[in-house]
């Protein structure tokens, strides 16, 4: 029967068959993954982004990469992403989680967030803008 299968009729039913194996296995997963439980209920969550100046881009890319080992380092710190628009070269989007607000206090007092913070009036339009909120664990499954 192999040999009377065309190359795409074999392709197409490799594919379903690693499909139904995925969603096999995503329907056996019974809550969120490991690393949610660490994350109190009410923690500190702040999004944050920042912009930079025309013809700056790269300058302060260059400046804000080296935080995400400094901050995902903090003893402190639960969550730490740093993104940047895929369309927009510039435009950076930080997503962090701190147990309190203390907590992320004590992290923007760090010498590496304060130094950081310095160089963005020559980089950034406008400075970061924040959001700070707090997260919702809801009921459990």
């Amino acid at each position: 029967m192999i040999e009377e299968m065309s190359v795409s009729s074999i392709r197409t039913a490799l594919v379903g068959a690693v499909l139904l194996g995925a969603l096999s296995q995503a329907r056996a997963q019974t809550g969120p993954g490991p690393g949610y439980a660490g994350i109190p209920d009410g923690a500190f969550s702040v999004i944050a982004e920042v912009r930079a100046k025309p013809g700056k881009e790269d300058a302060l890319r260059a400046a804000t990469l080296p935080l995400v080992p400094l901050v995902r380092g903090d003893p402190k710190n639960l969550v730490y992403f740093l993104q940047e628009d895929r369309f927009s070269s510039g435009h950076f989007i930080f997503y962090e989680v701190f147990a309190s607000e203390a907590d992320f206090e004590a992290h923007n007092a760090q010498p590496y967030v304060r130094a950081w913070f310095a160089q963005l009036p020559d980089l950034a339009l406008g400075g970061v803008q924040a959001m700070k909120m707090k997260v919702l664990r809801g009921a459990a499954p």
